[in-house]
């Protein structure tokens, strides 16, 4: 295993369409001795691709029984994509006609079924020391976490809660963040942090093949606080949508880059919102102390409880909330069934004249209700530690998609 930078933990990837063998998997898995490791499982083999480019894994290991699917071609598409990944192939005893077909394909070895402990473990070894050792600079750093910032609908101060925050974890935590502008049909960062830049998120489209650390450097911008910004084209200049696997290689990037990534997601909640949702370690949604809009915002938290997200991943920021008239954070967590995680006062005068000014109230205004608010709420995101963060996200196997649900 010596591509494995030191101290680095081993990423599994496996695909199969049996739960049983993702048991069997890791109980041979616990006979190994050479570090950390974490087992992850998908069982659509059509969401290979997907699931991979969150986790970056180093071995992918593909079962032959994927419910119909050719493994041949699901191997031939993850080693065009990943060929830097060890593609380990378990086969039936009997299917040597399909072990020749998958080495072809790109797969670095196969290894007949039912397994030993230490034939997997031995194979593992083998398929690891002959693997590149990756050149993008970033291997073996811990990933950023990814909170993405939304609502149901326009005006609920989603915008100006996900720049103040990112602001807020810069100075606070000292580390890298930055901010994105997901808001394809009415982008705003650019005006509300004047920023004046042409560059954005449509410069990298034409080279994701290619993507890497410098080429993404040079089209964010850089905002005085330190935070730098992917800016959305405005919607006149997108000739076409910004697709869901665009989306995806282009926050696996900012996600080796960056401590924190924070997305200003706007509406709809098509596949391409859902890219980033899916790969979001928290969920704010930001509501209004007020009866109209709260059904919008039940249907919403159906959407991402029936897309597999955990209760814990969605953190519900209940905003203006001392507005004379609106409704107590009680009463909006019994009518969502979703508690209220934190609550924003109400100073719609200093939100607008900060959006107006281009200056974020937690730099101009710093010890005013709502620049301490906010500060409060970025303390409480520094306060979770990364694993704790993952662990809350699989309780009860909900972690993820269904069909992409990490096993222990």
């Amino acid at each position: 295993m010596a591509s494995l930078v030191p101290g680095e933990t081993l990423q599994i990837l496996l695909v199969s369409a049996q739960e049983g063998m993702r048991v069997e998997v890791g109980r041979a898995l616990a006979g190994l001795r050479v570090g950390d490791y974490r087992l992850h499982w998908v069982s659509q083999p059509d969401l290979a691709l997907v699931r991979a480019l969150d986790v970056l894994p180093h071995v992918i290991l593909v079962d032959d029984d994927l419910g119909g699917v050719n493994p041949v071609h699901i191997v031939g598409q993850i080693a065009s994509q990943f060929p830097e990944t060890a593609v380990l192939v378990l086969i039936a005893g009997d299917a040597m006609t399909l072990a020749r077909e998958v080495v072809l394909a790109g797969a670095r070895g196969f290894l007949p079924k039912p397994f030993k402990p230490e034939e997997l473990v031995t194979s593992l070894r083998q398929v690891l020391a002959k693997q590149a050792v990756p050149t993008s600079g970033q291997a073996g750093l811990p990933a950023g976490r990814v909170v993405v910032f939304c609502s149901p609908k326009g005006g609920t101060g989603r915008t100006t809660l996900a720049m103040n925050t990112a602001i807020a974890l810069r100075e606070l935590s000292r580390q890298d963040v930055v901010l994105v502008d997901a808001d394809y049909a009415a982008p705003a960062l650019d005006v509300a942090l004047n920023i004046n830049s042409s560059s954005n998120i449509t410069a990298l489209l034409p080279k994701l093949a290619r993507l890497d650390a410098d080429l993404i450097g040079q089209v964010l911008a850089t905002h005085k606080s330190g935070v730098r910004v992917l800016l959305a084209p405005p919607p006149a200049d997108l000739s076409s949508s910004i697709s869901l696997p665009d989306v995806q290689r282009v926050l696996v990037w900012l996600k080796r880059m960056f401590a924190w990534v924070i997305v200003d997601l706007g509406l709809p909640l098509d596949e391409t919102a859902f890219g980033f949702l899916d790969g979001a370690d928290r969920i704010v949604l930001c509501v209004l102390p007020e009866l109209v809009g709260l059904r919008n915002t039940r249907l919403m938290i159906d959407q991402f409880f029936d897309r597999g997200y955990s209760p814990h991943k969605v953190w519900l920021i209940l905003n203006r909330a001392t507005l004379k008239g609106g409704l107590s954070p009680r009463d909006i967590g019994e009518r969502l069934r979703v508690a209220v995680t934190q609550t924003i006062p109400d100073d719609q005068a200093l939100a607008t004249y900060s959006i107006n000014r281009g200056v974020p109230f937690v730099m101009s205004h710093p010890r005013s209700a709502l620049g301490r608010a906010v500060r409060e709420l970025a303390a409480k995101l520094l306060e979770e530690s990364p694993a704790a963060v993952q662990e809350e996200n699989r309780l009860e196997g909900k972690g993820l998609p269904r069909s992409l649900r990490i096993s222990p």
